[in-house]
């Protein structure tokens, strides 16, 4: 099965002067490295074998070791001090710097000078012009892409514009109707209330008026009382009158 492997190309500034450019090959046990500062090209070929002893040496993993290479040599990262230096016999020796655990760490990889450095040359170019073109064919669709997103949301937008407007009315028209409905209840209330106390007051009247009968009668009633009784004022009064009337002479019947 063929070992994944991933792909840099890194234009890297050295001492702020000069550019070189850096293509790396990434596997998870080992990487390849080609360099060209556009005249010259020289080739790295980092192996299992010594990267086990590299990475050995650091008390690290062969796969953290490889990561952290190609996080800096895919990146120019900054803080890290890089060096392109001579190392004798037309070969140069690429290094950088890093900090781990409050110490500064120094990494160095020879590489040799390429026997074909137009092919290497070419190499990394092409390998530029077609990442550039990849990367402008995803700007392209990308772009695509939001212009599409843009006009839905602007139609998602338009959408709830009418939408909240269409609720806002819709509110509005159901609030109109509640009021109406509210005020014709609250008429419809009074007017039954009114009914109604004039209904009480209708039935009071007649109530009032019995007790002011039965209390006209009640006082005639003992004022009655306070005098004497009929019957013996009759029969006196007969009396009265019989004694009072002069009395007739009895006629002699003579035979």
């Amino acid at each position: 099965m063929e070992e994944k492997k991933r792909h840099t190309c890194l234009k890297l500034q050295i001492n702020g002067e000069e550019a070189i450019f850096v293509k790396g090959t990434w596997f998870d046990t080992h990487f390849n490295l080609s360099i060209t500062d556009g005249f010259t090209a020289w080739n790295c070929k980092a192996s299992e074998e010594e990267l086990k002893q590299r990475a050995a040496q650091w008390d690290q993993p062969v796969l953290e070791y490889v990561l952290l290479s190609e996080r800096y040599l895919g990146f120019q990262q900054p803080g890290s001090v890089y060096a392109f230096a001579d190392a004798g016999d037309g070969h140069k020796r690429l290094s950088w710097t890093f900090e781990k655990g409050g110490m500064t760490l120094h990494w160095r990889w020879k590489c040799m000078q390429s026997p074909d450095s137009k092919k290497t040359t070419a190499e990394i170019l092409d390998f530029l012009m077609d990442a550039n073109i990849r990367l402008s064919e995803e700007v392209v669709i990308k772009t695509e892409l939001f212009e599409k997103t843009k006009v839905e949301a602007e139609k998602c937008l338009t959408q709830s514009e009418i939408l909240a407007n269409a609720r806002v009315e819709f509110e509005h028209e159901i609030y109109t109707k509640f009021l109406g409905v509210l005020n014709s209840k609250k008429a419809k209330i009074r007017e039954l209330r009114d009914q109604l106390s004039k209904q009480d007051n209708a039935n009071k009247s007649p109530e009032e008026e019995d007790t002011e009968k039965t209390e006209s009668f009640d006082e005639e009633s003992d004022y009655d009382k306070s005098d004497e009784d009929p019957e013996k004022c009759i029969t006196s009064s007969s009396k009265d009158v019989g004694a009072n009337k002069p009395s007739r002479s009895r006629r002699t019947r003579l035979t």
